[in-house]
């Protein structure tokens, strides 16, 4: 391969101060143009948007892994050279990582880091060389200014976690432990080096109430069993991967681009899901501890399962805390979780379907759609995923919770069930039955039966909260679209092939009671398996990237899907706009950028069929990683947009506060004029799909003048919870279509919540 430039090893772990954060130096000159799209027809980029030019990470920088921990080499395995990574003498690969997991910073800078790092030096297979060829994931910020992108990388590079090693929970280790002593023979490699103990794939990402960002779980690679030696001066290292879920968390300060550790979790996580609270603390739920041989003979009755246990972190204090028997709860991986407006968190049925591994004994609970109470630490099932049907108003609504294994209040659990089957069910039972009863076709509709249950691999994407006629958010409903369809007691692996089926799932709250609903919705216009989803200002969602197929089921097998759509909630419906340029399927990212622009990246697949990284002809690229971003400008940004003022603003809950309109000339004046919403939207925090504080809220505008607009903001803290959002403002035009402005940055601040004692 050509020799390319090594990054500066001084600029590697450059910190910005405060004050030249936004001024992001060169790295040897190591800026690149963002060309903005050519319409060769402005009426068709009206219509369809448009992408602009893939862009990339001009230079690969960082350490070459340690030639000892690969493999002696493959001769027909040959890496492309692409300008994606660099090779050193050795024939180890070093490459620019790609945006698996993808954060929007609240200065309109982007935290984002890699996938899988290293799967470019596995020389035969996957399955039995991950736990020596894969390290730590790199981390980067990128900043777009003026039609320029250019990156840092932050300090530590890698975030930082177990510099000196992970206390692996090894079956050898468990043995030691039982016996009192260690064994002579220990063939696990889970003490050989420690570049790989720490890595942020497969953590959870998740905004703090004061801007910084939170990396929640990750992944400690070794195997167990395996062998790390050499024959005749060559590498040799084989042996059963293992993929162990990390109790580390980390955070991120925007302010000087740095990496630091907080509290450790009580459980190792991989792939966990993490979200705010009302009260600014962050909820985790499920992850598991060892991927591939979850057995843990310390605590046999947790193996053969995902983590049950949620645990709360406390801001204040930056410690976790078990939640308690009565909130533990059997979830998949990446468990789609929502914010209620009352405060409680919703999971949605969904999660990944196949990650590989990460099945659950009880994974059939995973059909069953619940609420968690973060002030009582319980759970109340509400229905059966994607059927009108009412389990709290039939008195079930501690079933899950029952039939937990290792609840140690189940005598609790079943109290509440007898309670509730005896003064609910039997005393109303046209309450639980009531959506049936009103619309029996319902239950019969062959759309709605197949997209029922849990789904894997979707995204779940909570749609504008809209205030009712008393200013209350009451309501909450959530769209769920492609992934795949799964078995009703077999949730995990699921199907192979991706649908096109959708559905939106709601939550409706009236006073203590919530009463869940589904409806079938117009389906994708095609199936597609991995799509991310991203919230538009107009309460329109984009869906990009993607494949045809499931690529952990058989990685490199898919072909994806370049073919961006829109779905429109006013008609429910799906229709295709522009076509991406890069092929994004596994590890795909995308986030809502300020100017109303969205930002696309990520692709880190597997190797391919869990060998080595080849392409094959005519599907999914599989030569290791794609470092580029490309944006896609909706419709929206090629019309005449209103304008409103760019000045930070912090704003509480229930306050009342004004927007200045800019006078940007005549065409901006007649669209200020037509605004008739305002929307404050989260800031992106996405990996594997989901972002559990993604929500978009509409504020009631108060008055409206030429020059300013009066919005009101909830009263309810658990609508938008602290921390930081953009402000948009839509205006119709003559076509009757929503245009919005670019955004305006605004912090929200509440009553923060402290457990520390």
């Amino acid at each position: 391969m050509q020799k390319r430039p090594l990054f500066l090893p001084t600029l590697t772990l450059l910190s910005l101060s405060i004050a030249s954060q936004f001024a992001i130096a060169d790295r040897n000159k190591g800026k690149v143009p963002i060309v903005t799209p050519e319409c060769s027809d402005i009426e068709v980029c009206k219509q369809q948007g448009a992408f602009t030019d893939p862009f990339e990470e001009p230079l690969v920088s960082g350490e070459f892994p340690d030639q000892n921990n690969t493999n002696i080499t493959n001769p027909i395995n040959n890496y492309p050279d692409n300008g994606k990574c660099e090779e050193n003498e050795d024939g180890v690969l070093k490459c620019k990582p790609a945006a698996g997991s993808l954060a929007l910073l609240n200065d309109g800078r982007v935290l984002y880091f890699n996938a899988l790092e290293g799967t470019e030096n596995v020389e035969y297979n996957a399955l039995l060389e991950i736990g020596s060829a894969i390290i730590n994931d790199q981390t980067r910020v990128l900043t777009m200014k003026n039609d320029n992108a250019s990156w840092i990388a932050p300090s530590p590079v890698d975030a930082g976690a177990n510099p000196d090693g992970n206390d692996s929970e090894t079956i050898i280790g468990d043995i030691s432990g039982l016996l009192g002593t260690s064994l002579p023979v220990d063939l696990n490699t889970d003490d050989d080096r420690t570049n790989n103990d720490g890595a942020l794939f497969c953590a959870d990402l998740v905004g703090l109430p004061n801007g910084e960002l939170m990396a929640v779980g990750g992944t400690d690679y070794y195997h167990e069993p395996g062998v790390n030696t050499s024959l005749l001066g060559e590498p040799i290292n084989f042996g059963l991967s293992e993929l162990e879920g990390l109790k580390n968390s980390r955070i991120f300060n925007p302010e000087d681009n740095s990496w630091r550790k907080t509290g450790d979790m009580n459980f190792g996580r991989w792939y966990p899901s993490a979200l705010s609270l009302a009260n600014g603390n962050v909820l985790v739920a499920s992850g598991v501890t060892k991927l591939v041989k979850p057995v843990y003979l310390t605590r046999p009755e947790t193996s053969g399962r995902n983590v049950t246990v949620t645990e709360t972190y406390d801001t204040s204090c930056g410690e976790w805390t078990d939640n308690g028997p009565l909130a533990e709860r059997s979830l998949p991986l990446y468990p789609r979780l929502h914010l209620l407006p009352n405060g409680h968190v919703f999971y949605n049925g969904g999660g990944q379907a196949f990650n590989p591994f990460g099945q659950s004994y009880d994974q059939a609970l995973w059909n069953i759609v619940a609420a968690y109470d973060p002030s009582s630490k319980t759970w109340a099932d509400l229905g059966f995923a994607g059927l009108p049907l009412h389990l709290n108003e039939a008195g079930i609504s501690d079933l899950a919770s029952f039939l937990n294994v290792t609840n140690t209040q189940s005598d609790t659990s079943l109290n509440g069930l007898l309670t509730g089957l005896t003064e609910e069910f039997i005393a109303n039972p046209f309450d639980a039955l009531a959506p049936v009863i009103d619309d029996p076709y319902r239950l019969a509709d062959v759309q709605s039966l197949l997209g029922a249950g849990f789904r894997g691999s979707t995204f779940s994407m909570m749609l504008p909260l809209t205030p009712d006629s008393e200013g209350k958010y009451s309501k909450a409903e959530f769209l769920t679209a492609g992934g795949v369809l799964t078995g009703v007691a077999a949730t995990s692996p699921g199907l192979y092939v991706g649908t096109n089926l959708a559905r939106i799932d709601s939550v409706t709250i009236d006073g203590e009671k919530m009463l869940y609903d589904s409806r079938s919705t117009g389906s994708l216009t095609q199936g597609r398996w991995y799509g991310t989803g991203v919230l538009l200002p107009t309460g329109e969602v984009l869906v990009v990237s993607g494949a045809d197929r499931d690529e952990v089921v058989l990685p490199g097998s898919g072909k994806p899907i370049l073919k961006a759509e829109i779905f429109d909630p006013e008609t429910e419906t799906f229709k295709q706009v522009a076509e991406q340029n890069r092929p994004r399927t596994y590890h795909n990212s995308a986030a809502l950028l300020p100017d109303g622009s969205v930002l696309i990246g990520g692709h880190a697949p597997i190797n391919t069929a869990y060998a080595y990284s080849v392409t094959l002809p005519g599907f999914s690229p599989n030569d290791g990683r794609d470092p580029s971003f490309e944006i896609y400008k909706p419709a929206y940004m090629f019309a005449d947009r209103p304008a409103i003022g760019k000045k930070n603003k912090t704003v509480s809950v229930g306050e009342r506060f004004r927007v200045g309109l800019k006078n940007g000339g005549e065409a901006s004046a007649a669209m200020n004029a037509k605004i008739e919403s305002a929307v404050l939207i989260r800031r992106t925090n996405i990996t594997h799909l989901i972002d559990g504080d993604q929500r978009s809220v509409v504020l009631p505008i108060v008055r409206h003048n030429s020059n300013s607009i009066v919005l009101e903001m909830p009263s309810q803290q658990a609508v938008v919870p602290p921390g930081d959002y953009m402000l948009f403002v839509n205006a119709r035009d003559e076509e009757g279509n929503l245009v919005p402005s670019a955004s305006k940055a605004i912090t929200v601040t509440g009553e923060l919540s402290a457990m520390c004692q």
